[in-house]
C-alpha cells in the first residue's frame, strides 16, 4: 500500500538525513482532513478507501502515458483483498465507483490546503517595487464527448460542437509559476466572473497583472477593497474614456474612469466614477499603448518600474504551456466521462502541476537560480522516476539515488530570459488541418 512505502521511505530519509521527497510535499493528515471535512472518508474496508483514491487522482495527473488502470496497478495503490490473491488487479468498476464516491470537494478542499501550506514559498521574493507580482490568464481544457459532460460544460462553438469544453482561470506567482488559486466551470461562464472566485485566494501585499480583457470597473474595486495592499494592473483600451484628475509627469496621470450603466445595474454599490492611474509609452510596444493601475502614488511606485512589469505576465502563458504540453503531454482531453470526475481530474492535474513547480523552486534555491530556470521537462522525470521507484525499489538506497537524481537535475539549468524583446510577442496562427466549406 503506498501510505506504507511512503512510511518506509520517510523513515528511510529521516535515518539517513540526506533527501526529502517531493511527495512528502503533501502530509497524510492533510488527505484525511479533506475527507472528513467534506464528508467523503471511507467508513468501510474497501479495496480502493478514499485516501488511496486521492492519490491516486494526483497521480492520473502525474502519469499521463498509463491508463488510470495501469496507474493504479503500477503504483500498488489498491489494498489487496487477501494473501492469495495478492496481485491481483483492480477491475475498471472498482475505479469509477470509487471515485464517483469521493466526488470533486476533498481535492477541491486538498488544493487550498497545499497552496496554504506552500503559500511562502509560492510566492517568492518581492519585486523592486515591494509587491509579489501576480497574473491571471485563462484557458479552456476538452472533456470527454459524454452526454453528461454536454450539458454540464457546454460547446463553445454554437455550430460545430466536437467537444465539450470547460473554462479554467487561475492566479499565478509570476516568480515561482506556482498557482496559487484556481476557478472552473462550464464554457458558457466567462473569465471575468471566474476571476472574482479567486478574491479570497489573492494574497495581500500584491499586484495582479491583468490581460486587456479583464477590463472591469467592478471586478478591479472588489480586487483592490478585498484585504491589504491587493493591487492591479492592466493594458489601456483603446476607447477608453478618462478624465484627467492630476498629471504626475510626462505620461503620468491620475485620472477618473465613467463606470458604465450596465456594471452599475449588475451591481447597484459602484460609484458612478473610479479612480486609477493612467501611464502611457512615448513608443507603444505593438498593440500595448500604455497601462491603467490601482499603483496610484508616484513616489512610492516609479513610472519606469510600473511600465517595465507588465511583460511578467507571460509567465503564466508559460506555466499553461508546460501543463499541456509536457505535464498532459499534449492530451489536452481530460479523461472522465463523468461531470464529477471532470472537475476532480482537473484538481488532481492541478495539485500535480504545482508538486512539480514546489520541486523546482527547493532546486533553483539550492543552486542559486531562477525557479523559472530550472527546465520543466527534467523536473517532471525526476518526479516520474521518484514515483516508479517508490513503488518497485524497497531497499535503503533509495535516499541516495534521490538524491543524486536531484544533483543531477541542476545541469538542466536554463539560460537567462532576454528582458527585452526585439519585438512584441503575438499569437501565432496555426491553419486548420482540415479543408473549410462556407456558405455561397
Amino acid at each position: 500500500m503506498l501510505n506504507n512505502e511512503l512510511e518506509l521511505v520517510y523513515e528511510s530519509v529521516e535515518e539517513s538525513g540526506a533527501y526529502e521527497s517531493v511527495i512528502q510535499a503533501i502530509d497524510p493528515e492533510w488527505i484525511e482532513e479533506s475527507l472528513l471535512a467534506t464528508g467523503k472518508a471511507s467508513v468501510r474496508n474497501r479495496r480502493l478507501p478514499a485516501q488511496q483514491a486521492i492519490w491516486l487522482v494526483i497521480w492520473m495527473g502525474l502519469i499521463r502515458n498509463k491508463s488510470i488502470k495501469e496507474v493504479c496497478s503500477s503504483m500498488d495503490i489498491a489494498l489487496q483483498p487477501s494473501p492469495k490473491n495478492e496481485w491481483s488487479r483492480v477491475a475498471p468498476s472498482v475505479l469509477t465507483d470509487c471515485r464517483r464516491r469521493l466526488s470533486d470537494s476533498p481535492m477541491s478542499y486538498l488544493f487550498k490546503t497545499t497552496l496554504e501550506a506552500w503559500k511562502t514559498k509560492a510566492l517568492g521574493t518581492t519585486s523592486d517595487i515591494g509587491l509579489h507580482v501576480l497574473a491571471v490568464d485563462g484557458t479552456t481544457f476538452r472533456c470527454q464527448d459524454s452526454p453528461e459532460n454536454a450539458e454540464e460544460f457546454g460547446f463553445i462553438s454554437k455550430t460545430h460542437k466536437p467537444y465539450p469544453q470547460l473554462r479554467l482561470v487561475s492566479l499565478m506567482s509570476v516568480e515561482t509559476r506556482l498557482m496559487l488559486g484556481a476557478a472552473f466551470d462550464a464554457c458558457h461562464i466567462g473569465e471575468i466572473s471566474l476571476a472574482r472566485r479567486l478574491l479570497a485566494d489573492t494574497p495581500d501585499n500584491s499586484l495582479t497583472l491583468f490581460d486587456r480583457c479583464y477590463f472591469s470597473a467592478d471586478l478591479f474595486t472588489q480586487w483592490q477593497s478585498a484585504g491589504d495592499e491587493r493591487h492591479w494592473l492592466t493594458p489601456i483600451k483603446n476607447k477608453m474614456r478618462y478624465e484627467v484628475v492630476e498629471e504626475f509627469a510626462a505620461n503620468d496621470f491620475l485620472i477618473d474612469m465613467p463606470t458604465s450603466p450596465q456594471a452599475r445595474k449588475q451591481n447597484p454599490n459602484l460609484p458612478e466614477k473610479w479612480r486609477a492611474r493612467f501611464i502611457a509609452y512615448q513608443e507603444p510596444k505593438g498593440e500595448i499603448k500604455g497601462f491603467i493601475t490601482s499603483l496610484i502614488d508616484p513616489g512610492k511606485y516609479p513610472l519606469e518600474s510600473i511600465l517595465n512589469i507588465y511583460w511578467q505576465r507571460w509567465e503564466i502563458e508559460e506555466g499553461f504551456g508546460e501543463l499541456k504540453q509536457t505535464q498532459l503531454q499534449n492530451k489536452v482531453t481530460l479523461r472522465s466521462r463523468f461531470v464529477e470526475g471532470v472537475k476532480q481530474e482537473l484538481w488532481g492535474v492541478l495539485i500535480a502541476y504545482n508538486l512539480i513547480r514546489l520541486e523546482m523552486a527547493d532546486i533553483a534555491e539550492e543552486a542559486n537560480v531562477e525557479p523559472t530556470r530550472i527546465s520543466f521537462t527534467a523536473a517532471i522525470s525526476l518526479i516520474d522516476t521518484q514515483l516508479r521507484w517508490l513503488a518497485l525499489s524497497p531497499d535503503g538506497k533509495l535516499p541516495a539515488k534521490l538524491k543524486q537524481m536531484r544533483a543531477d537535475i541542476k545541469h538542466f539549468i536554463l539560460p537567462p530570459k532576454r528582458k527585452h524583446r526585439t519585438f512584441p510577442r503575438s499569437v501565432l496562427y496555426i491553419p486548420s488541418r482540415y479543408p473549410l466549406r462556407y456558405k455561397s
